[in-house]
C-alpha cells in the first residue's frame, strides 16, 4: 500500500481556497440516539467551519445507554457513496470510526490509499457491547488494512491497550509512548490516548508518537457518564487538521472543544449524558466568548505545552 500521509507538528496542512470551507469525508454509522456516529460527526465537523461529506457504513440499533445491535452496510454502497462524492469535491481530511465489517474496511481502505496525500484520523471505539468473534474478526482487519494508512489513531487508553498490547503483563499500565509504539508497528505515526487516570479528579490525554510525548492535556473529571465523546474529539481534530491547523494546534482545540461540549452536556434520556456539541450557538445571557473559553467556566483545563492555543471551536 502507498506510505501515510504523515502531519508533522510543525507542518500545516494546506487548506481550503479563500471562499471555500475545507471539505472532510467520515465514514461511520449512523446513530439513531444521537450521541454519536454519524451525528457526533457532522455537528462537531461543522462546529470546526468544515463542510462534511459524510458516509454511512451502517446504523446503531440502540439508545443512550447501550448498543443494543449493528446493522453493517453493503461495501459497494459504502464505496458508491464516497466515490461519487469524492470526483465532485476534493477533501482535505479523512475521519474513519466504526464501519460494521471487515469488508467495509476494505472498502474505507482502497478508497483512502488512492488519495494517499490526504490524512486519515482513525477513531477506534469500545467494541465490547459486540460478539467476541466479531471484534476480533474488525480489529484484525483494522490493523491490517487501515492502521498502515492512518496518521493519527484517536482512542481511550484502555480501548487501544486491549486492542494492541493483549499481552501486556506489567502491574503498572502501559504509557502513551508504549501504546504508540503498538500503533506504529502497524504504520501509524502518532497516536492520541484519551482517558489515563491522573489522580482521583483528573483525567489526561496524550498525543504521542514511539520517541516521546509531544503534549499532554490534563482536564478536571466530570461526575456524569457520557456517549459520544470520543467520536467527538476525533471529528473535530480531523476538521481543524483540515483547515490548515498544524497537529500540535489542532489536537489542542479539539481537546478544549470537547471539555466545553462535556461541561454543556445534557442527558436527553434515561440513558448517559450527551456532548452538547453547539454549545457555542446557544443565547448565553450576555456572557462574552472570553468567559466562555477561559479555564474555570465550569472545569479546568491545562495543557503542558505553551505554544497549544486554548481557542473555542466555533465559527
Amino acid at each position: 500500500m502507498p506510505d501515510t500521509p504523515e502531519v508533522p507538528v510543525s507542518t500545516v496542512v494546506e487548506g481550503p481556497g479563500e471562499n471555500s470551507l475545507p471539505c472532510v469525508m467520515t465514514f461511520n454509522a449512523n446513530d439513531p440516539s444521537g450521541a454519536g456516529g454519524l451525528s457526533a460527526d457532522i455537528t462537531a465537523m461543522s462546529s470546526a467551519s468544515a463542510h462534511v461529506l459524510s458516509v454511512v457504513t451502517g446504523a446503531y440499533v440502540r439508545d443512550t445507554s447501550d448498543i443494543h445491535d449493528h446493522i453493517a452496510f453493503d461495501e459497494e454502497a459504502v464505496a458508491d457513496q464516497a466515490r461519487c462524492a469524492l470526483e465532485d469535491m476534493p477533501v482535505q481530511a479523512f475521519k474513519v470510526g466504526f464501519v460494521g465489517s471487515p469488508e467495509n474496511l476494505s472498502a474505507v481502505a482502497e478508497i483512502t490509499s488512492d488519495y494517499n496525500e490526504v490524512p486519515v484520523i482513525t477513531y477506534m471505539p469500545d467494541l465490547s457491547w459486540w460478539d467476541e468473534l466479531a471484534i476480533e474478526t474488525y480489529l484484525d482487519a483494522c490493523a491490517e488494512l487501515l492502521l498502515p494508512q492512518t496518521t493519527v489513531l484517536v482512542g481511550n487508553h484502555s480501548t487501544l491497550c486491549r486492542w494492541l498490547l493483549p499481552e501486556w503483563e506489567s502491574d503498572r499500565p502501559p504509557t502513551a509512548r508504549e501504546v504508540a509504539r503498538a500503533a506504529a508497528v502497524h504504520g501509524v505515526p502518532y497516536t492520541l490516548v484519551t482517558g489515563f487516570n491522573a489522580a482521583d479528579q483528573y483525567l489526561e490525554s496524550h498525543l504521542a508518537t514511539p520517541e516521546s510525548v509531544l503534549a499532554t492535556a490534563r482536564y478536571e473529571r466530570f461526575e456524569a457518564t457520557f456517549t459520544g465523546a470520543g467520536d467527538t474529539l476525533s471529528a473535530a481534530l480531523c476538521a481543524l487538521i483540515a483547515g490548515g491547523n498544524d497537529l500540535q494546534s489542532a489536537c489542542a482545540e479539539a481537546l478544549t472543544y470537547l471539555d466545553q461540549c462535556l461541561d454543556a452536556g445534557f442527558q436527553p434520556g434515561m440513558g448517559h449524558a450527551v456532548p452538547d456539541r453547539l454549545f457555542w450557538a446557544h443565547d448565553d445571557d450576555g456572557s462574552d466568548d472570553e468567559d466562555e473559553a477561559a479555564p474555570g467556566s465550569g472545569t479546568e483545563s491545562t495543557l503542558d505545552v505553551d505554544d497549544f492555543p486554548l481557542d473555542t471551536t466555533r465559527h
